[in-house]
């Protein structure tokens, strides 16, 4: 059995069955993500460790969970990229909701070798966005 870390990513399926290296480009990028929070010290009271859940989603399905969290407290970073808490987590748990918009998801159609850059750099910057909003040193 193997312990969940704190930063986590999903992938949904439509973008899955689109881009079929996207599940390992994301699981590299999850382990460079845990390393890099854990040696900017992301978690140094081990009682209330934060994780934070990253949701990779299509434009739609974007506005699907932006809809559907309409009564929870949604922080919005940009158009693009919105987060709550969690509370029925054990955990202080943030889930992030970022979309991939339709002039990203074009070019990813006709270059499939930016996927993972694009990806690094979203993702790295909505995490650095965290670190801001949380006061923690950013990545």
């Amino acid at each position: 059995m193997s312990e969940q870390l704190p930063i986590s990513i999903s992938v949904c399926n439509d973008l899955v069955q689109q881009f079929t290296k996207i599940r390992s480009v994301c699981n590299k990028l999850e382990a460079q993500f845990n390393f890099q929070t854990m040696t900017a010290n992301w978690y140094g009271n081990e009682e209330a460790v934060l994780s934070v859940k990253l949701f990779i989603e299509t434009a739609s399905s974007f506005t699907i969970h932006k809809q559907a969290q309409a009564q929870s407290e949604i922080k919005h970073y940009s158009d693009d990229v919105f987060s709550y808490y969690n509370n029925s987590e054990k955990n202080q748990t943030l889930s992030c909701y970022i979309a991939i918009t339709d002039s990203e998801f074009s070019m990813l159609n006709q270059q499939h070798k930016i996927l993972a850059g694009l990806l690094h750099i979203k993702l790295q910057k909505v995490l650095n966005l965290v670190a801001k909003q949380l006061t923690l040193d950013t990545i």
